[in-house]
């Protein structure tokens, strides 16, 4: 089964930038598909985790926080759907990956900063993901940053509709 890779941090305002194409063309032994441009991507070749951390950061021009997870793990979160309730204006619907083993037991939902006038909101957790929605607002960034404190290991996140996109990709294999 392909190896599914979360980059954090990457062509985020002209930080860490790099060609996510350039990239894939590097790790082609791997036969390496990029979707979008926040460093999401899928390995098709059947390689251990630990060989492809180290071929990546060493084609990568700075160091890099990385997730990984089995394609067969994306297709499970289709297929379970973690999101309740219907997708509204103005709420983006997410799902943060862990980059390494974080505080198992964190209680949801989690709102912030408040219940009441919430910018991001998790509403649950499996394994190394955790699912949530956030409204479009300039503060919403600095509150998915504090997930990483709240769960006690860095995360990085994707948009629902991302995750659904590899998991085509992963199902088109």
């Amino acid at each position: 089964m392909a190896l599914v890779v979360f980059l954090r941090g990457v062509n985020v305002g002209g930080h860490r930038r790099f060609r996510p194409s350039e990239l894939t063309r590097e790790l082609s032994e791997f036969d390496v598909v990029n979707v979008g441009a926040a460093g999401t991507f899928v390995v098709r070749k059947p390689v251990s985790r630990a060989r492809f951390r180290a071929a990546l950061l060493d084609k990568l021009p700075f160091a890099a926080a990385i997730a990984m997870c089995d394609g067969r793990d994306i297709i499970r979160l289709e297929n379970e759907n973690p999101f309740v309730s219907a997708a509204r204006p103005g709420v983006v619907r997410f799902v943060s990956v862990l980059t390494r083993r974080g505080r198992a037991n964190v209680a949801q939902p989690i709102a912030l900063p408040s219940e009441k006038g919430w910018f991001v909101r998790v509403v649950g957790t499996d394994g190394p993901f955790v699912f949530g929605e956030y409204r479009r607002h300039m503060k919403t960034i600095g509150y998915l940053g504090q997930l990483d404190k709240l769960l006690g290991a860095a995360v990085t996140t994707r948009g629902w509709n991302t995750v659904l996109q590899v998991a085509r990709l992963l199902r088109d294999e």
